[in-house]
Parts: structure tokens; sequence; C-alpha cells
């Protein structure tokens, strides 16, 4: 398997495959809106406007399972990661990111990159991946590491 096997659905409803990013490295975070990590949606956007034009794409993947604190409505989550935190990144549609109901891009993602003691469940909102430009997921960060603190894990791949 590979991350471009993956189809995924943006804020808007429309099928995207992974495959449009070939070529490029991948922070994927999964984000929520009403999390104590909210602030880092200013991070995720610093990085992609200072790094999209050398092949960065930021991709954010809203989810509820850590106490609910995603919006329901796509919609909304969009206007809001707008208007509080000024998001021009790609953001997909709410998906689960653990569990028998976790988006097969997650199970991936976790399954290529366990986090500590070798765990593969995603602990909370705000855990990144760092894919490389062929696609192979090359580290995993804690909710609590801010896009400020791996920005030299992502430019040594730019």
């Amino acid at each position: 398997m590979s991350i471009y096997q993956y189809e995924v659905k943006s804020i808007t409803g429309e099928t995207q495959a992974l495959e449009a990013y070939k070529g490029k490295v991948l922070l994927i975070v999964n984000t929520a809106t009403k999390c104590g990590f909210a602030p880092q949606f200013d991070g995720l956007e610093q990085l992609h406007q200072n790094y999209k034009d050398q092949g960065l794409a930021v991709l954010g993947f809203p989810s509820s399972q850590f106490m609910n604190q995603e919006l329901e409505k796509d919609a909304d989550i969009a206007e809001a990661c707008r208007i509080n935190h000024g998001v021009t990144f790609p953001l997909f549609s709410k998906i689960d990111v653990n569990g028998d109901s976790a988006h097969p891009l997650y199970k991936y993602l976790a399954g290529e990159a366990p986090g500590a003691l070798g765990t593969k469940a995603i602990k909370w909102n705000f855990t990144k991946f760092l894919v490389d430009r062929n696609g192979k997921v090359v580290s995993r960060f804690a909710p609590t590491d801010t896009p400020e603190k791996i920005k030299s894990h992502i430019e040594k791949l730019l």
C-alpha cells in the first residue's frame, strides 16, 4: 500500500485521491476546532504559507473522537477555521481516526508510524504525520509538538 492509494472527501464533499499530492511533502493532522490545541491552526497555516511553494501540503482532517471537540457540520468547521485562524490549507470532511470506523488513511498512517511504546492508536487531536515526497510516512508527532517545533523536520524533506 501507498498513501497515494487512498481517497478522501474534501470539506465541501468532493472525493479526492491523495495521488494529487504525489511529489509533495505532506503534513497530515487530525484537528478539532474546540480543542485546547486549536491555536496550532495558526502555526499550521504559517507552515502552509511559508512552504507551499517549495512543495509542502498541510492536510487537516477534523475529528470528534476526543471529547467531542469538533463542530458537527463540515461547513461550520471550515468557517470556524477560516474566521478564527485564517486557514487556507486543505481541510477534509470530519472522520474517525481510531477504532473500527477509523478512516482507512488513518489506519495506514498509524500502522506506518506507531506512537510511543509502539502504540498505533491516535492519542489526541493534533497528532501529526510527516510524509516525504515519495509517499513514505517518515515521522509521527505528538499533539504537544507545535508546528514551530517540527519546522526543521519539514525543511529537511523539502
